[in-house]
């Protein structure tokens, strides 16, 4: 199996959504906030290359929405999907699974393309699209909190492809386990992947950067956030159990930590690169 860290972009997000009841005067030591109070996030996805498999999990948010939602998000930098599938030698039509942690729209996104007349399809032609059947009616349906998040142009396209496929238990295939958290929203899954002897776990919405291991450090963008601190609590304690390697979809500058137990609980014991494991 081998892996490799895809950057579909940054974009930027208020820092009080993203540390939600943590002050300023704590979260902009580690995320300085520009004069509109915005920190720039990346949309990191991770390829998994298992035999004849090729998965992409997340896709970043797309380019296909109008100049007003960008402006609400401020999409930025050189990295794109397609240029960092092909600095690994892959094209998207090389894909043959796209795993969707959840259904917001920095998540998925850029599984479905507008063309030049407005008709939209999948941006992988070849590919599977994996979702949680909970989560999926939960985001076709979307309560007030999270609406703005669950864009129809994004997930109602995948199901009428016929592409889209519900995963049943714990497991993709061996070496690709799944674990499902609720409290940022219902039932998102979270990749666990044995790589190189170790397991790595894609982190998602549950820990966006590592500044956000203290079990307090939660984002108001967190359905119910007490479970959210409950949920962390339990995942931390198996990553340290278990040593695994916690691989950062939102970080701007951090792919990779390792944890350890401290006398304040559990922290960040290093920071590295994907290619440094």
């Amino acid at each position: 199996m081998q892996v490799y860290p895809i950057n579909a972009g940054h974009f930027k997000l208020d820092g009080g959504a993203m540390f939600g009841v943590v002050p300023k005067s704590l979260w902009s030591k580690s995320y300085p906030a520009d004069n509109n109070n915005m920190c720039s996030w990346a949309t990191r996805c991770l390829l998994v290359q298992h035999e004849s498999r090729l998965v992409l999990i997340d896709t970043g948010m797309g380019n296909k929405q109008n100049e007003k939602f960008f402006s609400y998000y401020y999409l930025h930098g050189d990295d794109s999907l397609d240029s960092s599938l092909n600095k690994y030698g892959f094209h998207r039509n090389d894909i043959t699974d796209v795993f969707l942690t959840h259904l917001h729209f920095d998540h998925c996104g850029g599984a479905i393309e507008k063309d030049s007349n407005g008709i939209l399809s999948p941006a992988f032609k070849n590919a599977r699209f994996w979702s949680d059947k909970n989560h999926w009616d939960w985001a076709v349906n979307p309560n007030p909190r999270e609406k703005a998040s669950f864009l129809e142009e994004n997930i109602l396209p995948i199901q009428e492809s016929g592409h889209l496929e519900f995963l049943e238990g714990a497991t993709l295939f061996d070496g690709f386990e799944v674990e499902r958290v609720s409290g940022h929203t219902e039932s998102m899954m979270l990749p666990v992947i044995e790589y190189k002897g170790r397991k790595l776990m894609y982190m998602a919405d549950l820990l966006p950067s590592p500044v956000h291991v203290p079990t307090a450090w939660v984002m108001a963008y967190d359905t119910r956030p007490l479970l959210t601190m409950q949920e962390k609590q339990e995942v931390l304690k198996r990553c340290v159990e278990e040593n695994r390697v916690l691989f950062f979809e939102h970080d701007a500058h951090t792919e990779c930590a390792e944890l350890e137990e401290t006398e304040k609980g559990i922290r960040v014991k290093r920071t590295f690169s994907l290619n440094e494991l």
